[in-house]
C-alpha cells in the first residue's frame, strides 16, 4: 500500500521535473519549506560538486532529469526555480502583514496601480497563487540584460526573483497550503517599462583595481596577471568560475605569506565587479577559493 509520504514525493517530484522539461534550472527545498535543502557555505564539504568550491544553491540549481530523480527518491522536497539561469524575471505580490501599517495595499493592489500609473493593462502570463494568497508573474527576462532579484524597488509589498534568487515551484506544498497555477498561459516577455524600472542604477564611478606594492615580485605578477584573466571574461557562465580558478591561483602566496589576503581580495574584487559581476557574488566567490588554497596549498619546498 503507498504511503502518503511517497504519494507526496512522487507529486513534488513530478513538479520537478514539469519545470525541468522548461529547460529552468530546478534545486530542492526543504520538505514543507522554503529554504534550499543542502549545506550553508560555511559547512561545505568541498566533495562532490562543490569538490572545487562551494557552489551556491542558484549554482547547484539543474535541468539534469538522473540528478533530479535521484534526488526526489529521497525525500519530498520542494521545488524552487533558479530564476536567472531560468532567465525568468518572477513578480512576487505579497499579501499583507498584521506589522504592516493601517491603509498599506498588498502587492496585488499595489501593481494594480503601479500598471495604471504607467498607462499598461495588467500584462497576461503565467501566473501561480501562493499559499498565503499572493501571487507569482512569471515573465522571461529580456535578452542580454542580468536583472537581479530586488525588494520593494517597484513598490511596497512587490519584490522580484532574477539573478540572485529563486521562486517556489507551482506544486510544492507548505503549512499554509500549496502553490497553485492559476493562469497557465505562456510566460510572457517582461513589459519594456517594468525592465526599465527594474535597471540597477549605473555606478558613478568604474571599479578599481587595487595592486599592493609590498608583496614578492612572484606573488605581484602572479596577482596582476591574474586579475587581467578575469577583467577579460565577458561572457555569462564564465565570468564566475574564471574568478574563482584565478583566485585559487594566487591564493597559494596567500597560504605562504608572500601577498597579504585582504589585498588580494580588493584587486580580484575590483577584477570581477569589473566584467558585471554582482559584488555580492565576487566576494563570496574570491572568499570561498582563498578558503580553498589556505586548506590546501602544499609547503612551499613541497612545490
Amino acid at each position: 500500500m503507498t504511503q502518503p509520504t511517497d504519494t507526496r514525493r512522487a507529486s513534488l517530484l513530478d513538479a520537478a521535473l514539469r519545470a525541468a522539461e522548461r529547460d529552468w534550472p530546478i534545486l530542492p527545498l526543504l520538505p514543507g519549506g522554503k529554504r534550499p535543502a543542502g549545506h550553508a557555505e560555511e559547512h561545505c564539504p568541498h566533495t562532490g560538486r562543490c569538490a572545487t568550491g562551494h557552489r551556491t544553491p542558484e549554482q547547484r540549481a539543474t535541468t539534469d532529469i538522473q540528478l533530479i530523480r535521484t534526488a526526489w527518491s529521497q525525500r519530498p522536497y520542494n521545488v524552487a526555480i533558479a530564476t536567472g539561469p531560468a532567465g525568468l524575471l518572477v513578480v512576487d505580490l505579497d499579501t499583507l502583514k498584521l506589522k504592516d501599517a493601517k491603509g498599506t495595499p498588498d502587492g496585488v493592489t499595489a501593481f494594480l496601480a503601479l500598471c495604471e500609473r504607467a498607462g499598461q493593462a495588467v500584462p497576461t502570463t503565467y501566473r501561480v497563487r501562493t499559499p498565503s494568497g499572493g501571487a507569482h508573474l512569471y515573465f522571461t527576462a529580456p535578452p542580454g540584460t542580468r536583472l537581479k532579484s530586488s525588494a520593494g524597488r517597484l513598490s511596497k509589498k512587490i519584490d522580484t526573483r532574477g539573478w540572485g534568487g529563486y521562486v517556489v515551484a507551482p506544486g510544492s506544498t507548505t503549512r499554509q497550503g500549496a502553490y497553485e497555477v492559476t493562469d497557465p498561459a505562456p510566460v510572457a516577455e517582461l513589459p519594456a517599462w517594468l525592465t526599465v524600472r527594474l535597471q540597477p542604477p549605473a555606478p558613478t564611478t568604474a571599479p578599481v583595481i587595487v595592486f599592493p606594492r609590498d608583496a614578492s615580485r612572484c606573488a605581484q605578477v602572479a596577482l596582476e596577471r591574474e586579475c587581467a584573466v578575469v577583467t577579460a571574461a565577458k561572457t555569462e557562465g564564465q565570468r564566475n568560475d574564471t574568478l574563482y580558478r584565478s583566485a585559487c591561483k594566487v591564493g597559494r602566496f596567500v597560504a605562504w605569506g608572500d601577498i597579504a589576503r585582504h589585498e588580494v581580495e580588493a584587486a580580484f574584487q575590483g577584477a570581477g565587479e569589473s566584467t558585471g559581476l554582482p559584488p555580492a557574488e565576487c566576494r563570496t566567490t574570491i572568499r570561498s577559493a582563498l578558503d580553498w588554497s589556505a586548506r590546501t596549498a602544499r609547503p612551499r619546498e613541497a612545490v
